[in-house]
Parts: structure tokens; C-alpha cells; sequence
């Protein structure tokens, strides 16, 4: 039986926004996977059920009660709320061995996350840094799950303080701590500069834009296509 909740990084530059909340989750009146979850101090948070937690629920856990709950935080630029989606519970004790997931590899404690209601683990780009408004959003990739599909990615906001004066481009390994409906940086560790991206397909060697297809793109008429000169009349002989 696995012993943590949260398995470590698999690598360095791993991506994730991942964190546990205690708390009680109470579904809306006409579907289950979406409701509303009510932390330890009485804040309500909108959340969803994703589909690996439906049998979960349905079969082992009391909703009337709180739990420790794995979720994935989601923010919202504008306004910065707060949304979470729940991806599990910790209760070793009421769901059983058969319940948990299996072992993970072995990691020291650093590596791990702690085992505490408000605990999050933000790993990935930051974009953006105020150090006077204490503001940060970093950008989270997601892998696809098919082959077919694109990268996915999406933005965490966060408050606190870096300790890099230019911490943009870099890859972060954050420690938060969910305070109310904010994200708060308690401990963050630079991992490195990560590469350049790659130039778009519609950038030319110059490095002027080429127009899209189906676009067309303004020239300047040559010599022969423009009108001819007005030419000066002439004085009467």
C-alpha cells in the first residue's frame, strides 16, 4: 500500500498543480459531479468530481462527512478564483488497501509533499512576477492523452515572494499553501532556465510574418501598373 497520497516528481521538470484539502463536498441538486466544497474554515469553493471518483463516492464514502481530498487547483485570470477538481481521497483507514493505489518508488522527504490539509505542489513556467504586488502566475503544461492530441496548458495564480530577481523563463518547483481562496507561496526552488520556444511555421528566415492561408497580403503596384503623371500643361505659343 502506497504510504502517500502524492507520488514524487517522476523528473526534474515535471508539471503539475496538485494539492490535498480537508473538507466536505456537497453535489448539486441535479448532477453529481458538479457542487460546491466547504474547507475546515467554512469557505465554499466551486468544484467538479472527475470521473475516477464517481464509484469512490458512491460506494465507500460518507459525503455528509469531511475528508482529505487530492485535487487539482484551477484559477481564473480574471478575478483570480479559485476552482477545484477533485481527483481523489486520502483515507487509508475507511477505504482499505484494495482502495489505494499501489506502491510508489521511494523518496526522501523533501521530495515529498506533506501530508496536511492546504498543502499544494506547483511545478512549471513563470510567466508573470510582481514582486511589489506579490503576484505570480506560473503555466502548467498538460500532457495529451492521445496521440492525436496537442499539449494542453493552463495558469496558476499565486501570491508571495521568488528568490530570483528575474525568475521569468524559469522552471519552479513551489510549495503553497491555501490560504481562503488564495494560493500562497510558502517554499520555491528554481529547477533552471528552460529553452526557448520553437519560431511559428508562418515566421519566414527573416523573421517577417507570412500571411495565412486564405489571407492575402498587400504589394506595392510595379512601375508599369501605376497611374501615369499628370503631365504640366504646356504654354500657349
Amino acid at each position: 500500500m502506497r504510504n502517500h497520497p502524492i507520488p514524487p516528481p517522476s523528473h526534474a521538470k515535471q508539471y503539475r498543480a496538485i494539492g490535498l484539502v480537508r473538507g466536505q463536498y456537497t453535489p448539486s441538486d441535479d448532477v453529481l459531479t458538479r457542487g460546491i466544497f466547504t474547507t475546515a474554515d467554512n469557505i465554499e469553493i466551486n468544484a467538479v468530481l472527475l470521473g475516477r471518483t464517481l464509484s469512490l463516492i458512491k460506494n465507500h464514502l460518507d459525503l455528509s462527512q469531511p475528508h482529505l481530498w487530492v485535487v487539482y487547483p484551477r484559477t481564473r485570470q480574471t478575478g483570480d478564483g479559485l476552482h477545484l477538481q477533485i481527483a481523489g481521497v486520502w483515507d487509508p483507514v475507511a477505504l482499505g488497501p484494495k482502495e489505494v493505489p499501489p506502491a510508489a518508488p521511494p523518496a526522501t522527504d523533501e521530495d515529498l509533499l506533506p501530508i496536511r490539509d492546504g498543502a499544494f505542489s506547483i511545478r512549471g513556467e513563470v510567466l508573470f512576477y510582481d514582486p511589489d504586488e506579490q503576484k505570480v502566475i506560473v503555466r502548467i503544461e498538460q500532457a495529451p492523452r492521445r496521440d492525436s492530441e496537442a499539449e494542453k496548458s493552463f495558469k496558476i495564480s499565486l501570491t508571495g515572494l521568488l528568490p530570483l530577481d528575474k525568475p521569468l523563463g524559469h522552471f519552479w518547483d513551489i510549495r503553497a499553501e491555501l490560504q481562503g481562496l488564495v494560493l500562497h507561496i510558502e517554499a520555491a526552488t528554481d529547477i533552471g532556465l528552460l529553452p526557448p520556444k520553437k519560431r511559428s511555421k508562418r515566421q519566414s528566415a527573416q523573421g517577417k510574418p507570412t500571411p495565412a492561408r486564405g489571407s492575402k497580403m498587400l504589394k506595392k503596384p510595379r512601375s508599369r501598373d501605376r497611374a501615369p503623371r499628370s503631365e504640366k500643361p504646356r504654354k500657349p505659343s
